[in-house]
Parts: structure tokens; sequence; C-alpha cells
């Protein structure tokens, strides 16, 4: 793998061809928040927190850094105005689905984000999908999936997968921002039993 030359927030980084922005920021000590990122799961790019601006050949846009692989020459803000901006809009929003959770409510003060500022639509979970990903790719036992779509979208666990399974697993609930997950296998146990 060749190496490849860029700059992040002003610093020269090295990264390696088929590195991502976010592992290459991570690699030089440069922090990118994010909430559904893993490294032991493939890219998703499913919050968006981890937004940057790219300027490549004069042109400037926006990325998710988690899933945007570097090239030569990339000039890359993780902070500004703008990007700030974005994510603290989508804090709101998570807020309002997770007005309590912890992660959620540390970026909101590192941001300014109002926990208030839109309609509390408390399902507690952000859909990041950290625990459905972990429990397909490193587990392979496809317990927790989401049912609906849009805004009815929620967490839910296999009862006849996870009844045998999630038991003594619960490795995918230290990996939920919110929480959600626990509160979601509680009521599939209750319901079990």
């Amino acid at each position: 793998m060749s190496e490849i030359l860029l700059q992040i927030d002003g610093r020269e980084v090295n990264a390696t061809e088929g590195m991502t922005i976010l592992e290459a920021a991570q690699s030089a000590g440069i922090h990118i928040p994010t909430l559904c990122h893993h490294e032991k799961l493939e890219p998703y790019g499913g919050c968006r927190l981890c937004i940057v601006e790219i300027e490549d050949r004069g042109w400037k846009k926006l990325v998710v850094s988690c899933v945007y692989t570097v090239e030569s020459g990339l000039v890359i803000n993780t902070r500004s105005e703008k990007i700030d901006r974005i994510r603290k809009t989508i804090l709101e929003l998570f807020l309002a689905h997770a007005p309590d959770a912890f992660e959620l409510m540390d970026l909101a003060k590192e941001y300014g984000a109002d926990r208030n500022r839109f309609e509390k639509e408390s399902s507690f979970c952000i859909h990041c999908s950290l625990c459905v990903r972990y429990c397909a790719e490193v587990k392979q036992k496809y317990a927790v999936g989401f049912v609906d779509r849009g805004t009815r979208k929620e967490i839910s666990f296999i009862p006849e997968i996870a009844s045998k399974e999630c038991w003594d697993c619960k490795e995918c609930f230290p990996l939920c921002p919110t929480e959600a997950l626990q509160a979601a296998f509680v009521l599939t146990k209750a319901l079990s039993s």
C-alpha cells in the first residue's frame, strides 16, 4: 500500500492508501466525533456526526469522514463554524430521541446544542446501527435488527434468536450511545418470559 500525504487542520498527515479520513485523523491524534463508528465494523456513515470539509483541486465539499477514503493532496478541515453548526443540529435531532443519553449530552455541551430545540420523540434509539452491525458482522448471530421504517423505525431483538444467543453475550450493550439497547433487551426478555 502506498503512502498518501494530506493536510488535516493545517497539519501534514501521512496516510495509507485505502484509509478513511477518520482513520487518518485518528492516526495523527486528531479527534473527529462519531457515534456510529467502531473499529471492528465496516464503515457505515449513519450518524453523520463525523462530517468534515475537504478541498480538492480548489473545490470544497462536505463529506462523511468515516466512509470517505483519503486521496493525495486533500486538504481537510475538521472544525469550522459551518461544521460545528451542522454537528450542533445533528445532536439536537438526536437529543429529541434520547434526551438523557450521557454521550449525547457531553457532545451537546461541546457544540452548544439545545436538547429542547426539537419536539421530543423519545424512542431512545438514534439508529446508529452499532448493535445490529456488531451482531451481524462480528458475532454473525443476527439477533437484533430494525423494524419499520422512517420515523417509526425501532430497534428490536428477534425473540427466537435472542432467547438462545443474547442472554450470555450482550457484547453489543456497551456500544450503544443511548442505552436504548438495554431497554429493548429487557422488554424482549419480559415479553418472552
